[in-house]
């Protein structure tokens, strides 16, 4: 399976207010592994750009000046992308804002040339609910190292998300038969099965029972009233 991870930086928040893309950023796995094939473009916006987006990125518009427009390199970027599975961290944004770019060129959109798109935000938000999930946050959680990100960038935004989105996904082969595998022994041929011993199981003190309780009210407070835990009995059994 070929999969291209995506990132763009932009000159704001909203395609609609007439906000551009300055930065695309794409590299390419095949089957779960890095090819090595990457496209990354810094793009003339022929605007300004917002103070708050270029806190976040760094990008200024007297670097960009003597870089490509996007009608430049859209031939290329859709090539690039042509059949692969689409890899983003929070799709929505950055299709909003590629397919914005495809409009003013009378293209289609990103949709018809990729082979569906993966967002790896959502899919944080089902593997994690009711914790942060930005890449920051995800870097962390999986430990990996992402102590060059001082400021957004497309590019190193990219790499990372990869690996992020290989560390989420790293079971998913789990469930395959190998088929050289040798198969397993049958009971009575040779065979010998362990009895178990009975789980010993502890039950929480009142003490550990109170600071439970005060950390899922912290939690509840945090996410305002997202906090799964107290919908449920005091042992996590549905009520």
């Amino acid at each position: 399976m070929r999969q291209i991870v995506l990132d763009t930086e932009t000159t704001g928040l909203d395609p609609r207010h007439g906000h551009r893309i300055i930065e695309v950023a794409c590299i390419e796995m095949e089957n779960r592994r890095l090819t090595g094939r990457h496209l990354h473009k810094y793009i003339n916006p022929e605007r300004e750009i917002d103070e708050g987006a270029q806190a976040v990125h760094g990008i200024t518009l007297e670097f960009l000046a003597d870089k490509p427009k996007f009608v430049d390199i859209v031939d290329e970027f859709l090539e690039f992308i042509n059949g692969a599975e689409l890899v983003i961290h929070n799709a929505p944004f950055d299709l909003g804002f590629l397919n914005a770019e495809l409009r003013r060129l009378d293209r289609v959109p990103v949709e018809t040339v990729c082979n569906g798109v993966t967002d790896t935000l959502r899919m944080a938000k089902d593997l994690h609910p009711g914790k942060r999930n930005s890449l920051d946050a995800l870097c962390e959680r999986y430990e990996i190292d992402n102590s060059q990100r001082t400021l957004h960038g497309a590019l190193l935004d990219t790499e990372l998300l990869a690996e992020v989105f290989l560390s989420m996904t790293r079971g998913q082969n789990s469930l395959m038969i190998e088929p050289d595998a040798a198969p397993r022994a049958q009971q009575g041929q040779g065979s010998t099965r362990k009895e178990r011993k009975p789980l010993l199981v502890r039950r929480a003190s009142q003490d550990e029972e109170a600071s439970h309780q005060q950390v899922l009210a912290a939690i509840d407070k945090e996410t305002k009233g997202g906090c799964i835990w107290l919908a449920t009995g005091s042992h996590g059994a549905p009520q």
